[in-house]
C-alpha cells in the first residue's frame, strides 16, 4: 500500500510540472469516467448527485489499496508480484494519459515516475523485510521514510497544480453590460410557500460535468479560436470579449440528467456577448447545421446552429454569472449558454474551441455514448412542498413548485390530489419564456395518505405526458407524484 501511494504521488508531483491532467489517478479516473456505461453513469448521478466524482476517487483508492494488500500477500517469499503490479498500474497509467485528448506525448513521464517510483519503492521496502526483532525497526523506519516522501510528494504536486492563480485573475475583472437583465418582479417566485427563490446564488447552482478536475485557465491567457465552415476564422481573446457589447439575459438551465422531480435546474443572469452575432461575423457557411466546442480538458459538445442563430435565441458567450465573473466550477474564463436546450448540447464549460460543422461530421462527446443529438428541453413541472413523507396539518394546506418550458413559455400548471380531477394552479409573474416559473395551489386535505401530482401545459398547447420515460437519450419524462400525510399535531 505505501508503494502504491509512493507511486501515485511521485506521478502527480511530476505532472503539475507537465500537464496537471497527466496526473495518473487523474488521468485513469477521467478514462473510466468516459468508459463507464450509461446505467452507471445514470446511477451515480441519481444516488450522490454532485459528489459523484468524490465517489469514484474514492472507490478508486480503496480499489488500489485492496490491490496493494493482495499484492503484498502475495510477495512474501519474492517481489515479483508486487513489482509486476506495481510496473502493471504504471503502464494503466500510461495507457490513460495517453488516451486524454488534452495530453501530449511528453506528459506520459508522469506515468512514467510512477512506475519506476513503484517497483523501486516496493523492492527496497521487500528487501527491507524483517526476519527478525532488530529488522523490523528498520523495516518500520524505511516504510515511514518512504510513506513521508509519498506525503511531501503528493503536498507539492497538489501546490504546484494550483500555482497558476485563477482566482486573482477573476479578481481583476470588472463586468460592465450595456444591456442589464430587467429587475426580478417582486411576484416571480413563492419561496415563502416552499419553491426555490427565483435566483439561483452562484454557490447553490447545479454542478453536471465530467471534469474530474477544475481546469485552471487565467483570463489572460484564454483564446478561442472559431473554424470550421466560415468565411472569417477568428480568435477571439477574453479582451476582446469585454471590448464588445455585453449583455445580461436571466436563463434557466436545465441538466439532461434529470429524473422526473430532479434537482438540476437552476435560474441566473448570465453576462456575456451575443453568440449569434459572433457567428455571424465569422459567416456561417451554408451546409453548417453544427456548432462543435470543446473544453479546455477535451470534452466536446454539438449545438444545433439553427437554435443559436434562430431570432431571440438570446445565446452567449458567457462570462459572468450574477454581477460577478463565472465561478471556477462554472466555466470560468468562458462558457457557452443556449436557452431552450438541455446542457450537454448548449452549455461548453471551460470553452476553448468552436467548429463550424454538420452532424454528420462529427459526435460529441456524449452522442458517441448514445444521447441524442439536439435535445430541447421538455416541457415539465415539478412539486417542492409538500417535500416526500412529509407530515402536514389537515385541512388549508398550500402545495407549490416549479415548471418550465424554455423558449416557449408555460401557459398553465394543473394539479391534483389522490388521483381526483385536475384543478389549476396559480402561476407566479413570469420574468421571461426561458427561465422557469413558479406554481401554487390550496388545497382542502382529510386526515391519512395522500399523493399529489402536477402536470404542466406550455404555450404551443402542449400539456407534459404522464408516460415515463428516462433521461436517456435525450430527457426523462412523466408525471411528477409526491406521497405525504395529513395528519394532526404533525
Amino acid at each position: 500500500m505505501v508503494s502504491v501511494a509512493a507511486a501515485l504521488a511521485a506521478g502527480h508531483l511530476v505532472a503539475a510540472l507537465v500537464n496537471p491532467l497527466a496526473s495518473p489517478f487523474l488521468a485513469v479516473g477521467n478514462t473510466a469516467i468516459d468508459l463507464t456505461p450509461h446505467p452507471v453513469k445514470d446511477f451515480a448521478i441519481r444516488t450522490f448527485g454532485e459528489n459523484d466524482k468524490l465517489v469514484l476517487l474514492a472507490g478508486m483508492a480503496v480499489v488500489l489499496a485492496g490491490l496493494g494488500v493482495l499484492a503484498g500477500l502475495l510477495s512474501r517469499r519474492s517481489p515479483w508480484p508486487g513489482m509486476a503490479l506495481a510496473a502493471l498500474l504504471g503502464l494503466l497509467g500510461v495507457a490513460a494519459v495517453l488516451a486524454r485528448p488534452t495530453t501530449t506525448a511528453w506528459a506520459v513521464i508522469a506515468p512514467l515516475a510512477s512506475l519506476l517510483v513503484g517497483v523501486a519503492a516496493f523492492r527496497w521496502l521487500w528487501s527491507q523485510a524483517p526476519v527478525e526483532v532488530p529488522g523490523r525497526r528498520r523495516f518500520l523506519v524505511s516504510t515511514a521514510a518512504i510513506a513521508a516522501g509519498a506525503g511531501v510528494a503528493a503536498v507539492g504536486g497538489q501546490l504546484l497544480a494550483g500555482r497558476v492563480d485563477v482566482e486573482a485573475s477573476r479578481r481583476g475583472i470588472r463586468l460592465q453590460p450595456q444591456e442589464t437583465a430587467p429587475e426580478i418582479p417582486v411576484n416571480a417566485d413563492f419561496a415563502r410557500e416552499g419553491t426555490p427563490t427565483f435566483m439561483t446564488r452562484n454557490e447553490n447552482f447545479y454542478r453536471i460535468d465530467t471534469a474530474l478536475s477544475v481546469p485552471r485557465l487565467r483570463a489572460e491567457d484564454w483564446r478561442l479560436r472559431i473554424h470550421g465552415m466560415v468565411d472569417n476564422e477568428m480568435v477571439l481573446t477574453y479582451d476582446d470579449l469585454l471590448r464588445r457589447p455585453l449583455v445580461e439575459k436571466t436563463i434557466t438551465l436545465v441538466c439532461v440528467s434529470n429524473e422526473v422531480g430532479g434537482p438540476y435546474i437552476s435560474t441566473s443572469n448570465f453576462i456575456g456577448v451575443s453568440l449569434p452575432d459572433l457567428l455571424r461575423e465569422a459567416g456561417v457557411r451554408e451546409g453548417s447545421d453544427q456548432l462543435a466546442t470543446r473544453s479546455a480538458d477535451g470534452w466536446t459538445c454539438g449545438t444545433p446552429v439553427a437554435s443559436i442563430m434562430a431570432p431571440d435565441s438570446n445565446a452567449l458567450l458567457a462570462i459572468g454569472m450574477n454581477g460577478e465573473p463565472l465561478p471556477l466550477e462554472h466555466g470560468f474564463p468562458v462558457r457557452m449558454v443556449v436557452p431552450g436546450l438541455y446542457g450537454y448540447v448548449s452549455a461548453t464549460k471551460w470553452l476553448v474551441d468552436a467548429e463550424l460543422t454538420t452532424f454528420d461530421a462529427f459526435d460529441p462527446y456524449w452522442a458517441q455514448r448514445g444521447w441524442g443529438k439536439k435535445a430541447p428541453v421538455k416541457t415539465m413541472s415539478r412539486v417542492d412542498r409538500p417535500k416526500p413523507f412529509e407530515r402536514v396539518p389537515p385541512g388549508k394546506f398550500v402545495a407549490a413548485g416549479i415548471a418550465w418550458a424554455q423558449h416557449t413559455g408555460v401557459d398553465r400548471v394543473e394539479v391534483r390530489v389522490d388521483g381526483g380531477p385536475w384543478q389549476q394552479a396559480t402561476l407566479s409573474t413570469e420574468v421571461n419564456i426561458d427561465t422557469w416559473r413558479m406554481w401554487r395551489v390550496e388545497l382542502d386535505l382529510n386526515e391519512g395518505n395522500h399523493t399529489v401530482e402536477c402536470r404542466a401545459t406550455d404555450r404551443k398547447g402542449y400539456t407534459q405526458t404522464a408516460d415515463r420515460a428516462a433521461p436517456v437519450p435525450d430527457g426523462a419524462t412523466g408525471i411528477h407524484a409526491i406521497v405525504f400525510t395529513a395528519v394532526k399535531n404533525p
